[in-house]
């Protein structure tokens, strides 16, 4: 079974209906190794996004490029029965992640719901009628942080944004720098806290984190942002602290605080280049915090943890002022030795 076999994987298929649930174990190791989401969607083909491209799932268990008349088809009742599981049978208790729009399994793998909206006083409360699910493949892949480390080496402790597009290895960089700093891979052994608001970094199920984040890291799960973050200032004394897109005012304020407390700050953000970057007013108005000394921009999914350059926010920030020319992005990335 082990040419079949692959644990991530086939933790977050657990959350498949039973009717297709088999096919998805007999499918080869390699194609679940590089899986990065499966997807469902009401009467239309089952789908599994990989860093080669997109592959459909036929009536036969096979793979293919593009969907043909066999086509396996997720029903109604399969996505009803899907939802049902990622819920553990209990929506309720599931009701204020599912109005976000996710639900979080254990082993951090994130799973996206679509369907309708409902409204209460003018606020989404939940989601109605689920018409597609979307279930992202946690990794853990240890030294996937390392380049950033032997770049950036001390300058680490001046803070680090991790930009890149949806699927291009934010979350699994961030795990593995809370491992490494917190473990003493790259250096001295430091503290570590990791504001886990959507259970993605660590994985706790009841209490007990799912993923490796070292032995000198404290996990604040489910708390949001702004709120853990001054938790953590306030009563665990960390050295960095490590959280997921960043981005609201709360949490640009937050960030703030943890600077004056001495605290480094490392996070993520969703842009699909340095131009993009620069264009979002939330990524402005963190490097102004003064909490990030630098930016590894990603290259995107087909690439993911591939770093594209690490840029020093003083350059960033210059840039966005017109005070230097377009060549100065090479000499961004220069200093740091990334090409």
């Amino acid at each position: 079974m082990d040419n079949y076999s692959d644990p991530r994987f086939d933790s977050a298929a657990k959350a498949i209906c039973g009717r297709i649930a088999g096919y998805f174990s007999l499918l080869p190791g390699d194609i679940k190794k590089q899986a990065q989401e499966i997807r469902l969607r009401v009467n239309k083909p089952i789908s599994i996004c990989c860093t080669g491209g997109i592959y459909f799932l036929n009536q036969t268990g096979r793979l293919t490029c593009y969907p043909g008349k066999d086509a396996m088809i997720s029903t109604k009742e399969d996505i009803e029965e899907c939802f049902r599981n990622i819920c553990s049978y209990s929506i309720y208790s599931h009701q204020n992640e599912i109005k976000n729009g996710f639900v979080t399994l254990a082993g951090g793998h994130r799973v996206g719901i679509s369907g309708t909206a409902v409204f209460q006083n003018g606020e989404i409360t939940g989601i109605r009628d689920i018409s597609s699910i979307n279930i992202r493949v946690s990794r853990e892949i240890p030294g996937s942080a390392a380049e950033i480390f032997h770049s950036l080496k001390k300058e680490i402790h001046s803070g680090l944004l991790i930009a890149g597009p949806p699927a291009s290895g934010k979350t699994t960089i961030l795990r593995d720098v809370a491992r490494q700093l917190s473990s003493g891979t790259c250096g001295d052994i430091r503290k570590v806290v990791v504001v886990d608001e959507r259970g993605e970094l660590a994985g706790i199920c009841l209490g007990i984190p799912q993923n490796d984040l070292g032995f000198c890291c404290d996990v604040l799960d489910g708390y949001p942002k702004a709120e853990g973050i001054m938790q953590a200032v306030r009563c665990l004394s960390p050295e960095f602290i490590i959280c997921d897109e960043l981005g609201g005012n709360d949490e640009v304020a937050a960030v703030e605080q943890s600077l004056n407390a001495g605290v480094s700050m490392i996070s993520s953000i969703h842009a699909g280049s340095i131009e993009e970057f620069l264009m979002k007013k939330q990524a402005v108005s963190l490097l102004k915090t003064g909490a990030f000394g630098c930016v590894a921009m990603l290259n995107g999914h087909r690439e993911p943890g591939k770093i594209q350059g690490i840029y020093k926010a003083g350059d960033l920030l210059a840039k966005i002022d017109g005070r230097f020319d377009s060549d100065s992005r090479r000499g961004a990335c220069g200093v740091y030795g990334v090409a």
